[in-house]
């Protein structure tokens, strides 16, 4: 079976020491989202909460050897699919963020983890089930 994905959108940010995990992050950036995914964006408003599915577009190449992994902040090796690394077989990458602002197709995020440049794949909405309640609509 083969997958194709297109990016919908990129990551600018200016930050240059990225954190390790949006949990950790009080960086802020834009997500560009392409002008014919326009219409589809238009119930995103500030104060919420998105989780942006993206690509890890500079990792290297996937082999069998990092199956195990030492994560930089642990003493220990893991289990690649135990961990948030970007050395992955299906180098995907999902972060929570905060929007900040809408301006059209742009988002003004906080939370960001993902460098600049970065393809993004899908938007996904946060819900309360998720553990973050939303703001109520106007």
């Amino acid at each position: 079976m083969k997958i194709e994905l297109a990016p919908i959108g990129f990551v600018r940010t200016a930050t240059e020491k990225v954190s390790r995990h949006w949990t950790i992050s009080d960086a802020e950036g834009t997500i560009v989202i392409d002008e014919q995914y326009r219409e589809g964006l238009k119930d995103i408003q500030a104060g919420q909460r998105i989780v942006v599915l993206f690509y890890f577009h500079q990792s290297p190449r996937f082999a069998p050897d990092l199956l195990v992994q030492k994560p930089r902040h642990l003493n220990e090796r893991l289990g690649v699919f135990s961990i948030c690394s970007p050395l992955m077989p299906n180098p995907l990458g999902v972060s929570f963020v905060e929007v900040l602002k809408v301006d059209g197709c742009t988002f003004h995020i906080k939370g960001v983890d993902m460098i600049d440049g970065t393809p993004v794949l899908d938007i996904k909405p946060v819900t309360e089930k998720d553990g973050w309640r939303q703001p109520a609509r106007a």
